[in-house]
């Protein structure tokens, strides 16, 4: 315990209760929880009562190696993602909810495709009902624990939001008879199970005595019910966090989570994680700067003892290619200079869409890099065909994956012959894996009937190989009867791009199977569905990395370059012109994440002039730029070395606020609205204009500016924030509601 600081030390050592440890930016937080279940082993604490929870499968592996570092019995605790934690429980209980245990996992192109059947069979208007749009809405409705009936009571009179909700109830209709979670049922689903089942969740609760969950400010409304039901037994519940990271509210994360966690969990001891060991005193003190403009925050400070260091080196480019020339330029100086590897910088962006300037200019000087947060491994076509053989056999109700591969590679099977089976399964009421068995039943089929009939024998032929042998076995097997990679390999380097990802499947089965104890199809399939992009992040490699910001959160790197510092690239054009406030702040927590993500060097570019949509923009530097103290901020010219000021350079590195003026987020307290009164309080029932949601309940009210901001409980729809002026809120007698 000599690693550790004071407040580390009392975290490690408090053990019962609720604790919420506030855990800035390079505090050492993997290091406390490390240290935290080694100590409960130390106490006797039996590591079967202990799960812990974290959000990337590359920070479950490293608690659990650093964990049974210091004792042998840090491996048996239960560590994993929340996703992966719910599909463990999930397979165990999966008759209980009516699914086999070789249910499919479905990915967001396999629901897409789903939805669109969706959309198709209900004769909608794609144009109109954009299928993309409509699994944002389910995801949404998943996430916040709605139910597709609970969804049609919501919407019911809004016309399209009612059609929506059809195509909502008909897809989970068809993922529960394709015996298939997407990734949202997964945390759905176990809500579901646990509140539905007590002899379930008394098990569980009384297994998990101790949870612990990492990046709590993360969790969402169906991930903080989760975590509820679990530690509800024993309650002794850990959530570590930062609301300052708090940067996926688009994916329906809630920083309310975290800073309302004392008020659901009374008698919670708070403890703070303020010094940080990566990051120069510079380099934190810009962050604080920036972060310092929230109003919706804890109080802290992040500060370190290491050196004051460089101060950021703020470069104005004249177009993104100039810019993009900056970074390669230096990147390669430094090394070529012996100061540093290419895997000691990161270039970091807000979109995707930035990275092809960056990508260019690296290639033309020949450094070496890699990318993540793009397309990921599993989504290249050609593994994705070679994991639909494998989910179909794996699970043979699932008919997306039947339908993906029936004629791939092509066997002469045409659109109209799959709808012909598509029909004749739906009227018989059996899976499309059935329905191929019978083709020669099928009306209308003809010729095709023959070869419909060869593809059902062919996956009959390929399940009986899967019983008995390894899954990297089966991976050749499927390439080499469809002579898929004959077909892969064309001689041209998309051709050698595409054969390589396909060995790499290879490797990878190979790993698994010397790696798991269940070797399983299965537990393969699970384990491929459940890895995210940044898991595959490879610190040894020697190459530049490059991510948008938030694929970045939780990585570190010596050097790192945020690019496009302006206004309407970041903050986003989005955010500036209709953004909320919550919106503008968490477009500063993510810058927030950028800036300390740099241990030594920060360099912070942008352009005078880019092309984007085909037009040439002029923006103006960040405003965020302009929240740094220019103490901290020297311009440089295009070698990276520091420059005089000029009128145009320190134009960039004046405090400036964020336009809009009326959107900018001010430190608290918030001045209340002038000549504003209102009719209720906190407590009392009231109606919105937003009329879907029906009646809710007010459970907190701030200044808003010109407005005031209000936070409404609604029954089925969670809680929601809006302003009292614009939503028309109006009191509800209670007493007509009760008569």
């Amino acid at each position: 315990m000599t690693q550790l600081n004071q407040p580390q030390t009392e975290a490690v050592h408090h053990l019962q209760g609720p604790l919420l440890i506030f855990a800035g930016a390079g505090s050492g937080k993997t290091r406390v929880l490390t240290y935290r279940i080694a100590h409960m082993i130390q106490q006797g604490i039996d590591p079967y009562h202990i799960l812990a929870i974290t959000f990337t499968n590359k920070a479950a592996k490293e608690m659990r190696e650093r964990a049974n570092a210091i004792t042998p019995l840090g491996e048996q605790v239960w560590v994993s993602t929340f996703h992966a934690a719910c599909t463990r429980i999930l397979r165990r209980e999966a008759l209980t909810l009516g699914y086999s245990k070789g249910f499919s996992i479905y990915d967001a192109q396999d629901s897409l495709r789903l939805i669109k059947e969706c959309v198709k069979e209900k004769k909608l208007d794609e144009l109109y009902y954009q299928p993309r749009s409509i699994a944002h809405v389910i995801s949404s409705q998943k996430n916040e624990l709605i139910t597709p009936e609970r969804y049609e009571h919501i919407a019911a009179g809004n016309f399209r939001e009612s059609n929506i909700a059809e195509v909502y109830t008909l897809y989970q209709q068809k993922l529960e008879a394709m015996n298939a979670l997407d990734f949202d049922d997964i945390i759905l689903k176990t809500v579901q199970l646990l509140e539905q089942h007590e002899d379930v969740r008394c098990r569980y609760q009384s297994r998990f005595q101790y949870v612990m969950v990492d990046e709590y400010q993360d969790t969402n409304h169906a991930q903080y019910k989760l975590v509820q039901l679990l530690s509800g037994y024993a309650g002794n519940l850990c959530v570590v966090g930062d609301d300052d990271q708090s940067i996926y509210g688009w994916r329906g994360a809630n920083v309310e989570n975290i800073l309302r966690f004392e008020k659901d969990y009374p008698g919670t001891k708070i403890i703070k994680l303020e010094e940080n060991y990566r990051s120069t005193q510079t380099i934190l003190a810009a962050a604080n700067d920036v972060i310092g403009n929230n109003g919706y925050r804890a109080d802290k400070a992040l500060w370190t003892q290491n050196s004051k260091g460089h101060p950021i080196r703020v470069y104005m480019a004249q177009t993104e290619r100039d810019e993009s020339a900056f970074v390669a330029r230096v990147i390669k100086e430094e090394v070529r200079a012996e100061r540093a590897r290419y895997s000691h910088y990161a270039v970091l962006y807000r979109t995707n869409a930035q990275s092809r300037a960056v990508e260019d200019s690296l290639v033309r000087e020949g450094i070496p890099y890699r990318m993540y947060g793009g397309v990921r491994f599993y989504e290249h076509t050609e593994i994705k065909d070679i994991l639909a053989y494998m989910k179909a056999i794996n699970n043979p109700a699932d008919d997306i994956a039947h339908l993906r591969i029936i004629n791939v590679p092509k066997r002469g099977i045409g659109a109209a012959s799959i709808a012909k089976v598509q029909d004749y399964a739906q009227e018989n009421n059996i899976t499309f894996a059935q329905a191929i068995t019978r083709a020669t039943n099928i009306t209308g089929l003809g010729k095709k009937a023959t070869s419909v009939a060869g593809f059902a024998g062919f996956m009959a032929e390929l399940s009986h190989y899967a019983e008995n042998n390894s899954v990297a076995s089966l991976v050749k097997k499927i390439l080499r009867d469809t002579k898929m990679l004959d077909i892969l390999s064309d001689g041209t380097p998309e051709g050698d791009e595409r054969t390589a990802n396909v060995m790499e499947l290879i490797a990878t089965a190979n790993t698994f199977e010397k790696e798991s104890e269940d070797t399983s199809l299965g537990k393969f399939l699970e384990d491929v569905a459940l890895v995210a992009d940044i898991d595959n992040y490879q610190e040894a490699a020697n190459a530049v990395s490059l991510m948008t910001l938030h694929s970045a959160k939780g990585l570190e790197f010596s050097a790192v370059f945020m690019v496009g510092m302006e206004d309407y690239i970041f903050p986003t054009s989005r955010t500036l012109d209709s953004g909320t406030y919550e919106e503008m702040e968490e477009e500063r927590r993510l810058c927030y994440v950028g800036i300390t993500r740099a241990k030594q060097l920060l360099y912070m570019t942008h352009a005078v002039s880019r092309m984007r949509f085909d037009k040439v923009m002029r923006n103006a530097p960040s405003c965020f730029l302009g929240e740094i103290g220019a103490d901290k901020l020297t311009p440089v010219n295009m070698m990276g070395k520091p420059q005089e000021f000029r009128a145009s350079a320190a134009s960039a590195i004046q405090p400036r606020v964020a336009p809009p003026l009326a959107m900018r987020p001010l430190a608290p307290p918030l001045p209340s609205p002038a000549n504003k009164t209102l009719d209720f309080a906190v407590g009392d029932m009231v109606s919105t204009a937003m009329t879907k949601y029906g009646i809710g309940k007010v459970v907190e009210i701030r200044p808003g500016g010109a407005d005031y901001e209000v936070t409404i409980e609604f029954e089925g729809a969670g809680r929601k924030k809006c302003m009292a002026g614009l939503a028309k809120i109006t009191k509800v007698d209670t007493e007509l509601l009760n008569r």
